[in-house]
């Protein structure tokens, strides 16, 4: 069964001086402030795009991270994901490097790269930003 999700932004005046609001209309968690200075010098407590596109990648990535080593028989303890997604005025975004620490029993360091490896192709957000160079760093803790 196919799922929609829905997220909405508001936004007022020019890209420079303007400002908006998104809400994540679907959860109702909330709604947060965006500009442009939010996304290409310091975020001073308002998110970007690039910031949303983060979460995205690394709740995604772990989700398939998951589900491939449970798959394997080898279920995770726990998996802590971070996604840098590098914006560069004028060029866009310009890379993502995924980072996952994790605790599974029963696996090499080896095996955990390569599921991670697998995960970091397979995963929906990752095949969604094909066309951007994504690194991944892989730890088994």
């Amino acid at each position: 069964m196919a799922t929609t999700r829905t997220a909405t932004t508001e936004w007022r005046g020019a890209l420079i001086n303007g400002s908006g609001t998104v809400s994540l209309n679907s959860s109702g968690v909330g709604t947060f402030e965006v500009s442009w200075p939010s996304r290409a010098e310091q975020a001073n407590g308002k998110t970007s795009p690039e910031e949303l596109i983060a979460a995205a990648h690394s709740s995604c990535f772990s989700m398939a991270l998951s589900h491939g080593l449970a798959g394997a028989g080898t279920p995770p303890e726990s998996l802590e994901t971070s996604a840098d997604v590098t914006f560069q005025p004028g060029e866009g975004i310009t890379g993502i490097v995924l980072t996952v620490k994790g605790q599974v029993p029963g696996i090499s360091a080896e095996q955990f790269q390569e599921a991670a490896e697998t995960a970091k192709a397979n995963c929906p957000v990752s095949k969604a930003l094909a066309g951007t160079t994504i690194m991944l760093k892989a730890e088994l803790l």
